[in-house]
């Protein structure tokens, strides 16, 4: 078999799969229609009465046995009960039914041998279809038969219907695809809702203390605070006031998750010598009472006693002679977006208060249909497999797929919904091996491995148009890039008003703390850390859980480290920005040295009238960008970004350089020096490949201007240009430019803290760190 090109083997392809189960017009088109329709036997078993007493001591234990063919789902059994109620769902897929009876029996549970107290057969052909959004189907009454037919004593009632994956029993039922798993396993593999805690900033500006009681008073002492919040510590820097009454005023942020389980610790220290300190005093602070502040309004401060605490016979108590005090200002600042995600695939942008919410611009639909060419994971019975799961993560809603069981083909056709806030946002949808079929971390800790991850930016996708495409699952390994199958995806964004849509290209990104009171650039990174570590500690401890491995490979918390190989693909993209500008140089060489006559001639003639009619520069310009923009549209993006190898360098990657990105951090180095110094140069040099990317972003922007990566925001610039080439050709150059240049050069009263309308356009355009791997 020949194998595919790589540049096909790594590509995005365009699928056309039957979605809504291609019934036009059908009922079943209106609840899921991004998916196929896929056919399940569903046979609820409600309860029984009347059972007869099949044991020695005159008592039952009944549960019961649902068959289909080779397939078999057991209820719980009740000790001695003749009237027990079960209400649990049994759904079988209709592709694997090799049966025309489903047969539903009553069993005695024994020692030695279960006794059959009867049994009810339904044949297939007989059995009602549902389709939601009608009404459940209402269980009925049936009386028990033996093997002959006749009737016997006991009655059970059931209700048997044939449905898609669209009915509301289908989370919940047993499936027949997951026979093999038992017991605490079948929680693991169900598909789930999950959402991210609520955070928020927490602000505490350390203004001073005082009557401090150093031990030793014949030293001026030198004190600083240290804020203990979970597994945050942070400290001031020590007072340059060396006195008993400090002065500080100095801000520590935090960050904090509803509900507020931790309090935060406050410690005022004495350096006495060093590497040696004296706590002069303590106090904690809860966190429900604190003040929510939604601005930068400065909040009350507040006076709070330190304890001190005295060791009085080997026992810690309270000294309560004589109270030192701290002086606080502590808010939750509801102002800020708390960021938990690389702002390059940033899903949510919204500040934390939910009254600075602004309305939703509407609704994104994913239908997670199938994957195939699956590689196998794990080994099980001495064969390779893959127990595959989806997990999609936008805003604060993660939703993880039902895991199909030992297959490489698995099928889905799972649909979800989130209400969209902003265009400018991007969804990631990760696919992973689960290695928690049979309950718990029994298998000595082991971890969900990672398939692969597609990400697609909202507003390069078109309004109420479905997006169906089978996606490349790439991940790096330290041998180099691999694909590890494809996963194919239904996605629509649907826009309930375009006006409120095209406004947002001219609003700030970020809420407008971030801009009034930023944050330094450390400070973000290290409260992004915390962040990411919260979010996976309380999904972690969901149930069941949403694991570690998978909350951290969805959030990019290792993106910041450093790699010579992203390094080399920002400063490629860097050149291929820069590439525009060279050509356009060596045209201009090329026009200068005469190549082709008639365009020098013409450009002559072009530059002789801009000369003699300087007013016609400007709107020439417009409206050539005009032009440009409208010839570029038949070469639009007709499908979302995905994963590309080739602009993120992995497949060019040398093993020494992918060794040195699979390395340890620190380095597994064995000199000390080495290592101290290898760590140094790595950290310093992640920061200039951020700073590196960040440029090739702004330079992508400026590409997707007319390039209709983005159709709505292309579709504005380009009306914009042909607004401003009329405007600029009736309006005299002269008051043009003095107007611009009095705007340009206008006072600092007349100027905005909050960015300008051009400018938050410009930073919604979208870059190509979409497709970075």
């Amino acid at each position: 078999m020949q194998r595919p090109h790589p540049a096909e083997e790594f590509a995005l392809k365009e699928t056309s799969p039957a979605l809504g189960g291609g019934l036009a017009g059908d009922k079943l088109t209106s609840t899921y229609d991004l998916v196929e329709q896929m056919q399940y036997l569903y046979v609820r078993v409600v309860k029984a009465k009347d059972l007869p007493a099949k044991d020695v001591t005159g008592s039952c234990d009944p549960y019961v046995e649902v068959k289909l063919g080779n397939y078999k789902g057991i209820t719980r059994h009740f000790e001695k009960k003749s009237n027990p109620e079960w209400n649990q769902v049994f759904a079988f897929s209709k592709d694997r039914i090799q049966s025309s009876v489903v047969e539903v029996v009553v069993k005695d549970k024994d020692l030695v041998k279960d006794d059959m107290i009867g049994r009810v057969n339904f044949d297939l052909n007989e059995i009602p279809k549902r389709v939601p959004p009608d009404s459940p189907l209402a269980p009925q009454w049936y009386r028990l038969e033996d093997r002959k037919g006749d009737k016997v004593r006991g009655e059970l009632m059931l209700a048997v219907w044939m449905g898609t994956q669209a009915d509301e029993a289908f989370p919940d039922a047993w499936h027949s695809d997951a026979a093999v798993v038992s017991g605490e396993g079948v929680a693991n593999i169900r598909s789930k809702v999950y959402l991210s805690p609520k955070l928020w900033y927490l602000r505490v500006n350390v203004i001073e203390a005082q009557d401090l009681q150093p031990n030793d008073r014949t030293r001026p002492p030198e004190v600083y605070v240290k804020a203990i919040l979970g597994n945050q510590a942070l400290r001031t820097r020590i007072s340059p006031m060396k006195s008993i009454n400090p002065m500080w005023n100095e801000d520590l942020m935090f960050v904090a998750a509803e509900p507020f389980e931790e309090q935060l610790l406050l410690s005022v220290d004495d350096r006495v010598a060093p590497n040696k300190d004296e706590v002069l005093g303590k106090c904690v602070i809860p966190l429900n009472n604190l003040q929510r502040r939604l601005d930068h309004k400065p909040v009350n401060t507040r006076w709070y006693n330190l304890e001190k605490h005295i060791i009085v016979e080997g026992e810690k108590k309270k000294e309560t002679k004589f109270a030192s005090r701290i002086h606080l200002r502590i808010c939750l600042d509801g102002g800020y977006h708390v960021l938990d995600e690389s702002t390059h695939y940033s899903s949510d942008l919204r500040p934390t208060a939910k009254q600075l919410w602004k309305p939703s611009i509407g609704v994104l639909e994913l239908g997670v249909l199938s994957a195939h060419g699956l590689v196998p994971m794990k080994t099980r019975d001495q064969r390779g497999t893959t127990d595959a799961y989806c997990v999609a993560k936008y805003g604060q809603k993660w939703v993880r797929t039902r895991t199909i069981i030992d297959s490489f083909m698995p099928k889905w056709n799972e649909q979800y919904t989130w209400e969209v806030f902003d265009p400018c946002t991007v969804i990631t949808i990760g696919v992973f091996d689960n290695s928690h079929l049979h309950g718990g971390d029994k298998a000595g800790g082991s971890k969900d491995s990672k398939i692969g991850k597609v990400r697609i930016r909202l507003s390069t996708l078109e309004a109420d148009r479905v997006y169906t495409h089978s996606y490349p699952l790439l991940v790096l390994h330290p041998s180099g890039v691999k694909k590890m199958g494809e996963v194919q995806l239904a996605v629509r964004f649907t826009c309930s008003s375009l006006i409120n849509m095209l406004y947002m290209y001219s609003q700030p990104l970020l809420p407008k703390m971030h801009y009034l009171h930023p944050l330094s650039v450390m400070q973000l990174d290290n409260l992004r850390h915390q962040a990411t570590q919260i979010v996976s500690m309380r999904l972690s401890r969901a149930e069941p859980p949403l694991r570690r491995e998978v909350v951290e490979f969805m959030l990019d918390v290792d993106s910041h480290m450093w790699s010579l190989r992203r390094s080399k693909a920002n400063f490629f993209r860097i050149m291929g920005v820069l590439g525009g500008l060279i050509a356009v140089f060596k045209w201009f060489d090329q026009i200068c040295s005469w190549k082709n006559p008639l365009t020098t001639v013409l450009i002559h003639i072009l530059f002789i009238i801009l000369v003699l009619y300087p007013e016609l520069i400007l709107p020439t310009i417009f409206l050539y960008l005009f032009l440009i923009g409208i010839w570029y549209y038949r070469w639009r993006s007709r499908h979302p970004p995905h994963m590309d190898i080739q602009l993120s360098h992995a497949d060019k990657a040398l093993p020494d350089e992918l060794d040195e990105e699979f390395d340890t951090f620190p380095t597994s180095r064995p000199s000390d020096l080495v290592r101290m110094r290898y760590d140094r140069l790595r950290s310093v040099a992640g920061r200039i490949q951020t700073v590196v990317g960040d440029l090739a972003t702004q330079g992508e922007r400026l590409q997707s201007l007319l390039s209709w990566r983005d159709p709505r925001a292309t579709s504005l610039f380009v009306i914009f240009c042909l607004i401003a080439a009329i405007v600029l050709y009736v309006t005299p150059f002269q008051v043009v430019a003095l107007l611009a240049g009095l705007y340009v050069l206008r006072h600092p009263r007349f100027r905005h803290k909050l960015p300008s309308v051009p400018l938050n356009f410009f930073r919604r355009l979208p870059a190509r760190t979409d497709s970075m791997l």
